[in-house]
């Protein structure tokens, strides 16, 4: 049986850092916004329950079954990956400015450049807005890559965020695997048989 983190373990978790789930040449790099409380306790990515991001990556025919957090490494095995625009765990995203989402922004050039995914996809529009200063954003692809990318945006799959419902994730998350998988991959959902990769 899991044990949930304590509120003692959460306010230790604040400043932490949640390693990224990276390595070269992925069909899709995940970004977060930044770790909150809750994941960076536990030490993978959207780890919070009622975070939709892994019911929204199974569902939507990215993943073969729904992921638990603690398998995040795994997603590496299927041609995927996670990082965040901003390394530090904060309570809320609101606690981080202007400046911090630029340097991030600026931090994750280097991490596309160094890695190559095919496409990269922001999990928050108003983050990448003020990030890299777009500010008519809209969800979806993006018409400009970033270092070679392409750029996908979709709503942040906190269950906080209250504007978009479990069928939008699907339908959006759908669209981007259909965008950066064959159609004749219907293995693109199973482990591939390479090895797991690091940072």
């Amino acid at each position: 049986m899991k044990l949930r983190p304590t509120k003692a373990d959460l306010e230790a978790a604040r400043d932490r850092t949640v390693p990224d789930v990276i390595g070269p040449g992925l069909d899709v790099v995940f970004v977060g916004i930044n770790p909150g409380l809750y994941t960076a306790a536990i030490g993978h990515h959207f780890g919070r329950p009622g975070n939709r991001f892994w019911p929204a990556l199974h569902r939507s025919g990215f993943t073969e079954r729904q992921l638990d957090p603690a398998e995040d490494r795994s997603l590496l095995e299927r041609g995927l990956g996670v990082t965040n625009l901003v390394a530090r765990t904060t309570a809320s995203a609101a606690e981080l400015g202007r400046e911090e989402l630029a340097a991030g922004a600026a931090a994750l050039r280097r991490k596309i450049r160094r890695h190559r995914p095919r496409a990269v996809a922001f999990l928050g529009l108003d983050a990448y807005r003020l990030a890299f200063g777009v500010r008519q954003a809209a969800l979806g692809r993006q018409p400009e890559p970033l270092e070679g990318a392409a750029v996908w945006v979709l709503p942040n799959p906190s269950g906080l965020n209250a504007s978009y419902q479990m069928p939008d994730f699907v339908r959006l998350f759908g669209e981007l695997r259909r965008s950066t998988t064959s159609p004749a991959s219907s293995a693109a959902a199973r482990p591939r048989s390479r090895a797991p990769r690091c940072r």
